[in-house]
């Protein structure tokens, strides 16, 4: 099973987000854009795994509480000038990191590392060739995204809004040629 533990979002940021991309899908023609149903903020990635048991029984013992967080901001990964992930920004106070940090913390003796550097969430809402985020040595420029940056530069900043973390999940990722579909395997509560 490939599996990953993330927060849902909800729906009325999810259908912001639904009328931001409408509005600039056309901008960029050549990007694959992320169904907006799978919009979700990835925790840990655990990839593919056999330890679903052991992992839910851990899972349950992760303690935290409920934090706010905000949507907002669009930006470009690795940078502006070779564009491979177009974002938006999730904002919140030390809650998210923490329970990413508790997540990563608690599933590291199950074999899953912990993560090299500090936890920098966004949601993706669009990816053009690998959607690697990090900067490669022999970066070219990527025209792809020239018309949706020059339209965003004219624009404010938007905001989608913020939401309560009230529950996070582990999910299934399924793989097809359609693109990847997230069935929610467990709930967790966090503590108000």
């Amino acid at each position: 099973m490939r599996l990953f533990v993330a927060l849902d979002i909800d729906e009325e940021i999810r259908r912001r987000l639904e009328r931001f991309v409408h509005e600039v899908k056309p901008l960029a023609p050549d990007i694959r854009f992320v169904g907006t149903e799978t919009f979700h903020v990835t925790l840990k990635f655990l990839g593919e795994t056999g330890k679903l048991d052991s992992l839910q029984r851990t899972l349950r013992g992760v303690r935290a509480s409920q934090f706010k967080l905000s949507f907002r901001d669009t930006g470009f990964f690795p940078n502006e000038r070779a564009p491979r992930v177009f974002w938006a920004g999730i904002h919140a106070g030390p809650g998210l990191e923490s329970l990413a940090n508790l997540i990563g913390w608690a599933v590291a003796p199950l074999g899953f590392p912990t993560e090299p550097g500090p936890y920098h969430p966004h949601l993706t809402l669009a990816r053009s060739g690998s959607g690697n985020p990090r900067m490669r040595s022999h970066e070219r420029p990527n025209s792809k995204f020239q018309q949706l940056q020059e339209r965003l530069a004219s624009m404010p900043q938007p905001d989608f809004g913020t939401m309560t973390a009230r529950e996070f999940f582990l999910y299934e990722s399924k793989l097809s040629p359609k693109g990847a579909s997230y069935h929610k395997l467990e709930r967790y509560a966090l503590e108000p």
